[in-house]
């Protein structure tokens, strides 16, 4: 019963009771990869974080090869159909107004004000909509053509399979996005600068009470940019701490190389250059080896809970 409860805990730290015979030099070797993969994954996560505004928008967006259009539909709102809807964007910010008065407890002059802002972020957004209009109106008649070349079926095959044919595509699609991008891009202003001018209605004793609200962005797919982009950064940084202690290193492995592999085929096949995704390929790939070893017994915490799992497994005889 015992060996039964403890399973999960022998898959974290490596099945096999013990490694292989490897000489010391491998074994630091091991210990070197895995500290240098974790400190890559754990300062790229700060980075990310202490950015505060950084999104993997513009790399999915960017997405090529025959899994493209999966990635480019983890955009949130990547066609715009959400931020060009007047009356969505009007529901999200006008519950954004009430949630930011209840957060802070605002006044009824903070209400007030908050309800100015509200207003203010409407008009502009109507400017925007107005100053844009032919742009828009030809970037709404253009969504069917794109609907339809990036339909499924055998027509979709065929174009993925010929080169020519599938970069007439996207160059269709990116000239169909530029039409609107100079609106969406003023509208994603106007979204910014209305979480921070809420905010800032807060006094210094209610902002100090309450922690900084953020205007959370209604899902457009299941998964979307608006839950990656939250999520990337504290990935990282947990990553990158499993990796350098050494703690459940299989597991902490092999979620970094799915992760690292998922970036790979967003960019497949790969260009050369400082922008190659070949680079995360090598990098997954060490990450397998590490997974494999489970090099966290080595100088890592993994060695102590290993320790739990022998007594129960029983020693067993290194082979040769």
């Amino acid at each position: 019963m015992l060996k039964l409860v403890l399973s999960p805990l022998r898959l974290c730290v490596g099945w096999s009771l013990s490694p292989r015979l490897l000489g010391l030099t491998g074994a630091l070797m091991l210990v070197l990869l895995r500290l240098t993969l974790g400190w890559h994954f754990y300062s790229e996560g700060l980075d990310k974080k202490e950015a505060g505004d950084w999104t993997a928008a513009p790399f999915f967006a960017n997405a090529k090869g025959p899994f493209a259009d999966d990635f480019r539909q983890m955009v949130w709102d990547s066609d715009g159909e959400f931020r060009l809807n007047r009356r969505a964007a009007m529901e999200s910010w006008a519950l954004f107004r009430n949630q930011v008065g209840n957060h802070y407890g605002f006044s009824e002059a903070q209400k007030e004000q908050a309800q100015a802002n509200y207003g203010k972020a409407v008009e502009q957004y109507d400017w925007v909509l107005s100053e844009n209009a032919t742009e828009l109106e030809e970037y709404a008649l253009g969504r069917e053509r794109i609907l339809k070349l990036e339909g499924e079926g055998p027509e979709k095959t065929v174009r993925d399979g010929v080169s020519s044919l599938g970069g007439q595509r996207d160059t269709i699609r990116r000239e169909w996005s530029q039409q609107a991008a100079p609106a969406l891009a003023q509208i994603n202003a106007i979204w910014a600068n209305y979480e921070v001018n809420q905010n800032a209605l807060a006094d210094p004793t209610q902002s100090k009470a309450s922690p900084y609200l953020r205007l959370f962005k209604p899902r457009t797919e299941r998964i979307d940019t608006s839950v990656i982009d939250e999520f990337v950064p504290y990935f990282d940084i947990a990553i990158g701490l499993c990796l350098l202690l050494g703690f459940f290193t299989p597991v902490a492995a092999l979620a970094a190389a799915g992760f690292l592999g998922s970036v790979f085929l967003s960019q497949y096949p790969p260009t050369t250059g400082p922008a190659s995704s070949n680079y995360q390929l090598i990098e997954c790939m060490a990450c397998l080896v590490i997974a494999a070893t489970g090099s966290g017994r080595f100088a890592g915490m993994d060695y102590f809970l290993h320790l739990i799992v022998r007594k129960v497994w029983g020693r067993h005889t290194p082979q040769a």
